[in-house]
């Protein structure tokens, strides 16, 4: 199918390419990082125990497959929408691309909903406010900046960005002491059944794996990004480099820190493994955990506006959506209408109920990418664009990993 490109040249504005490598990776860290990865070391441990480090590893290997997937799309096609675009090169069939573009809005919303939800819980301990009004005015002041300008937005996720990485290693430089004890540990893991060991760092990786999305959400920002043939590849895996290593790092000291019956399902096992050191530092975690995810729901608007804006420049959402506003550069009606939603769903439905099915919604559109690249790749024409090439087998890996995640968490519900 032919190449489908936003058109430059015309009267309306356009999205104004503002964002560099360096940018671009300190949005990607923050989208992957988030809030999530402060409260799921005590799920991944109640599973892999003593190598929950090694199940993090795991699910970033698993994960790496389908972030090259998205790499090579996203140089070779660098659009809004761009699994939409994706699946409409790879099939031409409008349809499911529409389908795709329109499941990939609902994530975001839903996330971000999500989100603000707990955002809201977590400030009613601290303020005496309505839950209802804390949710909306927090949804109001992440629209206004999602709406100021691209570059306003990713500046301010960098700072969070900062601050969440920095209450990371404050962590390995408070618990890192504990480090001594980590080889007799590893030794009482060793002497278990190789069987146990196994089947507990597969089960931690597949909780793991949920810490390393949000690399997929960088390919929306393509018509935002400075040499997105060149940048938009190398940011994503910078990201997933980058949160891996850091990933890796805080767990090992929160292993070695906090014992593990205490570590087994904690809401919040960073403070767990500085409260002897620092109690002060043990509550700026959870401040700095919430103000992460806040981060998370701001990417997660910048998101779907850019999606909702990619589908009407195909003709496959309403032509408002579509609408650029002339200074600040931003699709403003679909960033009011993503923040309407959220605002609804969070205030009006069972969200836990709607993250998991959020969940389930992005496996499959991660194996529809992996097939799409798959179903380009046999085109003697794909070669000629410019961009990095893998191997088939990546994006051949990329679709049974996530198939095999699907049906893993469907014989879960039905066990």
């Amino acid at each position: 199918m032919a190449d489908n490109p936003v058109p430059e040249a015309r009267d309306a504005p356009v999205l104004h390419r503002r964002l560099g490598l360096g940018l671009l990776t300190f949005w990607g860290v923050g989208t992957i990082v988030g809030g999530g990865f402060y409260a799921l070391i005590g799920e991944v441990a109640s599973e892999a125990g003593v190598l929950t480090p090694v199940a993090f590893l795991v699910a970033a290997i698993v994960a790496g497959f389908s972030a090259l997937s998205f790499a090579e799309l996203s140089a070779r096609l660098p659009y809004s929408a761009g699994e939409a675009h994706y699946v409409l090169e790879a099939f031409g069939r409008r349809g499911l691309s529409a389908l795709v573009g329109w499941m990939v809005i609902t994530t975001g919303v839903v996330s971000a909903a999500t989100l603000a939800n707990a955002f809201a819980r977590f400030a009613r301990t601290l303020v005496e406010l309505p839950g209802p009004a804390i949710v909306v005015a927090v949804v109001i002041v992440l629209g206004g900046l999602a709406a100021w300008g691209i570059a306003e937005s990713v500046v301010a996720a960098a700072i969070v960005t900062v601050v969440e990485t920095a209450g990371l290693l404050v962590v390995v430089a408070l618990a890192g002491h504990h480090l001594a004890g980590l080889p007799a540990m590893l030794a009482e893991a060793a002497a278990e059944p190789a069987a146990a060991r196994t089947g507990g760092v597969l089960l931690g990786a597949f909780i793991a794996f949920y810490s390393f999305v949000g690399f997929e959400d960088m390919v929306n920002l393509a018509e935002e990004v400075k040499e997105p043939h060149r940048n938009m590849p190398l940011g994503i895996l910078l990201s997933l480099g980058l949160s891996t290593a850091l990933y890796m790092l805080v767990t090992v000291v929160v292993v070695a820190a906090v014992p593990q019956a205490e570590l087994v399902g904690s809401t919040a096992p960073l403070s767990l493994a500085v409260q002897g050191s620092s109690p002060t530092v043990a509550s700026a975690l959870t401040v700095i955990g919430m103000v992460a995810g806040l981060n998370g729901a701001l990417v997660q608007i910048v998101m779907a506006s850019r999606v909702a804006y990619g589908l009407s420049n195909k003709g496959q959402a309403p032509a408002l959506l579509g609408r650029i506003h002339p200074r600040t550069r931003t699709p403003i009606i679909a960033t009011v209408a993503a923040c309407a939603v959220v605002v609804v769903l969070a205030l009006g439905f069972p969200l836990v109920t709607l993250a998991k099915i959020t969940s389930a919604v992005l496996m499959l559109i991660f194996a529809l990418v992996n097939l799409s690249l798959l179903q380009l790749k046999r085109r003697p024409d794909w070669l000629d664009r410019e961009g990095p090439t893998y191997p088939r087998w990546v994006p051949a890996a990329g679709l049974l990993v996530t198939v095999a995640f699907l049906l893993f968490q469907a014989a879960s519900k039905l066990l």
